[in-house]
């Protein structure tokens, strides 16, 4: 993976796009510090894909969604029917 200042990158903003079309990630550093990292489309959509559970595997998955309070059966009485 390629370092690139930020002003660098700045200004030569198509030749980071070229490279991290041909050569892959490409880290922007701000006053030596990793701030960003530029990928190709091809990656990032890889990356969300994997991220994003599918509706099969959240249906199937044992984890809740959700804290709902639902008293026990038996717990709660039934209001008398009001005539």
């Amino acid at each position: 993976m390629h370092t690139w200042p930020v002003q660098d990158a700045k200004a030569r903003f198509s030749e980071l796009l070229d490279a991290c079309a041909t050569d892959g990630a490409q880290l922007i550093t701000r006053r030596g510090e990793e701030t960003a990292v530029l990928i190709p489309i091809a990656e990032w959509r890889r990356l969300v894909e994997t991220a994003r559970p599918s509706l099969k595997a959240l249906l199937l998955s044992d984890f809740g969604r959700a804290d709902l309070d639902i008293p026990r059966r038996g717990v709660r009485r039934r209001r008398p029917p009001s005539f």
